[in-house]
């Protein structure tokens, strides 16, 4: 509240003005100053407590003018050289209006810890080197596509965030779980209103708003495992997503090729933006979020649908010997081939062992089109299941149709029934199917935010009966034990792992030879006694390029997670 003086002047009233009509404890020699209150990002940590995303610093390379000495052009050649800014931007810096001799002029961000290049930097002329506060990422490309990163909020970002205690110049998070938990992880800036006098002594505080730092997001991913699995597949186009089968915490989700996090934050040039986009191996494609045609690693379910509506049974056998098979002749030159001839007898457990595509294109017939989309729509299938679990990051729905008519014929139904047709399977979503094998018939429901004691939930319950969930499991066991199994080299001594191999061909026609293959293997431990139990579902590209084949070229990297 305040008093006003009026003063009648030539018939009107007027204030009789002084500071203090402002607040009424400022004098004419005062100012009124108003600060900010950093607030800080909450942090992104793993479930051990190492941290994913932290408050840390940065490096900040600049140029005193008045010190690049008489060698002026050479020493910003020198500049541009080892940081990567052209001579142009770092002449446009130094030309502003606002720089004179001893100003610093900021040119480029780097990694506190590249002290290599700084080394390098602090023997041209003119170079200073600050430390200012940023985000880092300590596993940096091990984790990019799963933690992403934060940028300055841009002038379309903080128009639609008005009113929410944005600024221009907020960080915000643009891609990954920095995006996904922005609203969690934003710390609100705080503000300070107050009066200084003439010599800049504080006389009174008139408003403070408290700031509130963001709040830490603890995840269920275990680094040890994000950094082994990654270090194993950088150079190859592929995911691994490893989950716990019992809980359904996710313990890694890898995406290869990948970018580096810390690269975003310290800004990246146009060569390397352009790099990184255009670069035909997708590096800022997340592998793990889209879906793809399963192959072989779907006959599993197959075989548990067919036995769960009772359309198959473990003695159920079919007639038909070579590596080529098809109905009738009305398939004209259609065929489903197979790779390996056995002798044993063509059930379940012995198609599993082999991987006979044969005998699953007849077991989807037998099964029929209706009842056969009628257990994929049971698992989830056509769903999205990241809005049913609340998953932070969107990921593609799993599908087996590219239409909504289902008019297949015999053949696309006996091909479906292999892994191939119209089905296509999301990773996250494929390792909560197979945790059924694991759960006596039930979908555990896959999550990664950390939680204290946590109680199982589950996505689907009772897509397959216990006993068929234990039939199939103790032949994907077989499949790693016996040694005729398609995934034998997968067995470690001491170690129970039920697992299947799949290679799926992209061919839009029998005669393309150009669109390539997926290479897939998808495993479990039972009881592992040295740790907790995982399940894997992993995937690599381009395996008609591989002479070791995809499934045994991901085992053997699956494999160090096991033997030391």
């Amino acid at each position: 509240s305040n008093t006003a003086k009026l003063v009648k002047e030539d018939k009107q009233y007027k204030i009789n003005w002084s500071s203090s009509m402002i607040f009424p404890q400022l004098r004419s020699t005062d100012k009124v100053r108003v600060s900010t209150i950093s607030a800080k990002r909450g942090e992104i940590l793993d479930r051990n407590g190492e941290k994913l995303a932290q408050n840390g610093t940065i490096s900040t390379v600049g140029i005193v003018p008045g010190k690049l000495g008489e060698n002026k052009e050479e020493n910003i050649s020198k500049i541009s050289e080892l940081t990567g800014v052209s001579v142009d931007y770092i002449n446009n810096q130094l030309s502003a209006s606002y720089v004179k001799d001893d100003t610093f002029v900021p040119i480029k961000k780097v990694s506190a810890d590249n002290s290599e290049l700084k080394e390098k930097l602090l023997q041209i002329s003119g170079i200073k080197i600050t430390s200012t506060e940023a985000r880092v990422y300590p596993l940096g490309e091990e984790a990019a596509h799963l933690i992403g990163y934060v940028q300055a909020i841009s002038a379309e970002e903080l128009k639609e965030k008005e009113g929410k205690g944005y600024n221009s110049s907020s960080i915000i998070g643009k891609a990954g779980l920095e995006q996904a938990y922005e609203d969690t992880l934003r710390g609100i800036d705080g503000t300070e209103i107050y009066i200084i006098d003439e010599n800049g002594t504080r006389l009174k505080t008139l408003a403070t708003q408290d700031k509130k730092d963001g709040t830490d997001v603890k995840l269920t991913i275990d680094s040890n495992i994000q950094k082994q699995l990654y270090n194993q597949m950088k150079n190859d186009k592929g995911f691994f997503v490893v989950m716990n089968p019992t809980t359904g915490e996710l313990l890694a989700t890898v995406s290869t090729p990948s970018y580096n996090s810390n690269d975003f934050v310290l800004g990246l040039t146009n060569s390397q933006w352009n790099e990184l986009n255009n670069n035909e191996n997708k590096p800022l494609y997340n592998r793990f979020l889209q879906s793809y045609c399963p192959g072989s690693t779907f006959k599993p379910i197959t075989a548990a649908i067919g036995l769960t509506t009772g359309k198959l049974t473990t003695d159920t056998t079919f007639n038909y010997s070579g590596l080529k098979w098809q109905k009738d002749s009305s398939w004209g030159s259609d065929y489903v081939t197979t790779l390996t001839a056995y002798s044993g007898t063509k059930n379940i457990a012995n198609a599993l062992i082999h991987s006979d595509n044969i005998f699953f294109a007849q077991a989807a017939m037998k099964i029929g089109t209706t009842t056969f989309c009628e257990g994929l729509d049971k698992l989830g299938f056509n769903e999205e299941i990241d809005e049913t679990i609340k998953f932070p990051l969107t990921f593609k729905k799993s599908q087996y149709s590219n239409s909504d008519e289902i008019n297949w014929t015999e053949k696309k139904l006996a091909d479906s029934g292999y892994g191939q047709g119209d089905i296509l399977v999301n990773p996250i979503h494929m390792a909560s199917i197979y945790s059924a094998f694991a759960n006596n018939g039930n979908m555990v429901k896959p999550y990664i935010e950390y939680k204290e004691n946590v109680q199982t939930e589950y996505l689907k319950e009772n897509v397959f009966t216990t006993d068929v969930a234990n039939t199939i499991k103790q032949d994907l066991i077989q499949v790693v034990e016996n040694p005729e199994g398609t995934a034998n080299d997968m067995k470690v001594n001491g170690v129970t792992i039920a697992g299947k191999t799949g290679t799926a061909e992209l061919k839009n026609s029998s005669t393309d030879t150009e669109s390539g293959t997926l290479g897939w293997f998808n495993c479990f431990t039972i009881n592992y006694s040295s740790g907790t139990d995982m399940l894997i579902v992993s995937m690599v590209e381009n395996t008609q390029n591989n002479s070791s084949g995809g499934s045994h070229y991901l085992i053997k990297k699956i494999r160090t997670l096991f033997v030391k």
